[in-house]
């Protein structure tokens, strides 16, 4: 439960094709890389819940998290967390290489420090700044692989960057009442429902055309262009479906369990394209 398993793999999925993208690495990088990642994001999950401690037990999804339900001490959970984190490091500095230690513990920092500590309690852009914590697994994996970060690592950042403000906000919309009783200044409960929504449909129109763009330059060919679009429309189809429902509830749902889906699929069929082409 502290190091949330289900949200990580999505995370090494995002880390793990990248990769396969920059080369053809070997099962023991992956392998290591794949350890090394959890054991990050897992640690930075753990210390995120230390951090929270104050407001998880005023919202009904995560009351029951070890420190809330009285399960574990504050001390273990942050003890738990910190020594992820530093077997994580020296996995990616002693396995793999020096900047792909470097930007796995700065994607550690900023979602500790930079979402957690700052952003998630102070402005409603919280998500959308925070969120790059969220996008420096691609920046890892292509580091794993190349040593360097180039201009298609930077472009898979980007991607990763403004996909998080639809998918989060659609969760936002769920469960705003819980927000609003730990006092976090969530979009939906600062800018309102209407605006929130109207916010999820410009970042995705951003988003589309971001996710085409590394063809143009030749990084990637059909199967991925094709691919990108194909998925990037039926997303931007679910969020303009849920801002002209009454009852938004079901399809702001479907647009947070897809947009899971549609981030996995891109990064599967980068991976594809470049195997295949």
């Amino acid at each position: 439960m502290l190091t949330k398993p289900r949200i990580i793999s999505l995370l090494l999925v995002t880390t793990v094709a990248p990769m396969f993208v920059a080369g053809s690495p070997t099962f023991l990088l992956v392998l290591v890389v794949t350890v090394g990642g959890y054991l990050m994001a897992g640690g930075a999950n753990a210390v995120n819940m230390y951090m929270d401690r104050d407001i998880d037990d005023r919202m009904a999804r995560t009351r029951l998290r070890p420190i809330p339900s009285g399960r574990m001490s504050s001390i273990s959970v942050l003890a738990f967390g910190v020594a992820l984190a530093t077997a994580a490091t020296f996995l990616f500095a002693y396995f793999v290489n020096v900047i792909s230690a470097a930007l796995a513990l700065a994607g550690f920092y900023f979602y500790v420090f930079i979402y957690t500590r700052w952003l998630k309690r102070s402005t409603p852009q919280n998500i959308v700044i925070g969120g790059a914590a969220g996008a420096f697994p691609p920046l890892v994996g292509w580091a794993a692989m190349t040593g360097r970060i180039d201009l298609a690592a930077v472009y898979l950042f980007l991607i990763v960057f403004y996909w998080t403000p639809p998918h989060f906000w659609a969760l936002a919309l769920l469960k705003q009442r819980d927000y609003s009783k730990a006092g976090v200044p969530m979009a939906p409960i600062v800018w309102g429902e209407r605006e929130t929504m109207n916010q999820m449909v410009w970042y995705t129109l951003i988003l589309i055309p971001i996710t085409v763009l590394p063809v143009t330059f030749g990084e990637f060919g059909m199967i991925y262009m094709v691919s990108a679009l194909a998925l990037g429309l039926v997303l931007l189809g679910g969020v303009l479906k849920m801002r002209a429902a009454r009852d938004w509830t079901a399809p702001a749902w479907w647009v947070y369990k897809y947009s899971l889906l549609y981030l996995a699929l891109l990064f599967v069929a980068m991976a594809a394209d470049r195997k295949l082409s």
